[in-house]
């Protein structure tokens, strides 16, 4: 009876899985999609978009501008509202093994927004900042402004919305309540967008400098410090895995699986 319950248990285990396929296959088409934008930018930012007011910029650059909105507008919403329709409606139907399951693909999404995060804060905030370096701010619309502001930023709020509407939708251990971590994480990427208005309007009325350290920036550094609670968020979900793994090697789990 010993064995057969390790064996079964065993067996439970290695049916959990690591999504690392979907997470490596996600992870290279969010790098083709990044190098791809970048490698746009260096062809045509200097040659075609110099000049606001002139007809190559809008063929070349407001033409993607008004694309990519509307694209990550439409997939990002169609897919919130499919969680939503699709979401478990009785969490007690979920078992320990399918919530391990999910918990693993929910870290896997998590460290997906933080990749994005990370390339959207550094890589495309670096070439917006060289870009106020070498050449004359004229207009809130500008190549890089087009590519962090409005392509990087809204693509990364829409993913952050999509983890967390996945994880209160389809995970028992986020279903009946609000992870605080969790919440603050995403409303501090969400904040980044009304905080470029801000910027923006600072920039073109009052403070022309474009130093790091200059004192409209410091909505962009307290917002970036709302991803130290992830720490937090780590936490309960490796807490909540620890607990189900548990309840999975246990013998009356084995024999609940076995039957």
């Amino acid at each position: 009876m010993k064995t057969s319950s390790i064996n079964i248990t065993g067996a439970a285990r290695a049916a959990i899985g690591v999504p690392w396929g979907k997470f490596f296959l996600a992870l290279l088409g969010l790098a083709l999609l990044f190098t791809s934008y970048r490698i746009y930018s260096e062809a045509s930012a200097f040659t075609y978009g110099l000049d606001y007011f002139s007809h190559e910029f809008d063929v070349y650059w407001m033409r993607l501008l008004y694309g990519q909105l509307i694209l990550i507008l439409a997939l990002g919403t169609g897919t919130l509202v499919y969680l939503w329709n699709t979401r478990v409606r009785d969490f007690s139907t979920i078992g320990p093994r399918e919530e391990v399951r999910r918990l693993f693909l929910l870290m896997g999404m998590i460290l997906l927004f933080a990749i994005m995060f990370y390339v959207t804060g550094s890589i495309y905030t670096e070439a917006d900042a060289a870009w106020h370096q070498v050449t004359i701010r004229d207009t809130d619309f500008t190549p890089t402004h087009i590519g962090l502001f409005y392509f990087c930023v809204p693509l990364l709020v829409f993913w952050g919305f999509i983890t967390f509407a996945y994880a209160h939708t389809r995970i028992p251990f986020f279903g009946n309540r609000i992870s605080l971590p969790f919440a603050i994480i995403i409303a501090g990427a969400f904040m980044i967008m009304p905080n470029v208005g801000f910027n923006e309007w600072g920039h073109t009325f009052f403070y022309a400098e474009e130093l790091f350290s200059a004192p409209i920036h410091y909505g962009f550094v307290l917002l970036g410090w709302s991803t130290f609670v992830a720490g937090g968020l780590l936490v309960q979900i490796l807490s909540r895995v620890a607990d189900l793994t548990k309840q999975l090697v246990s013998p009356q789990a084995a024999i609940q699986t076995a039957h």
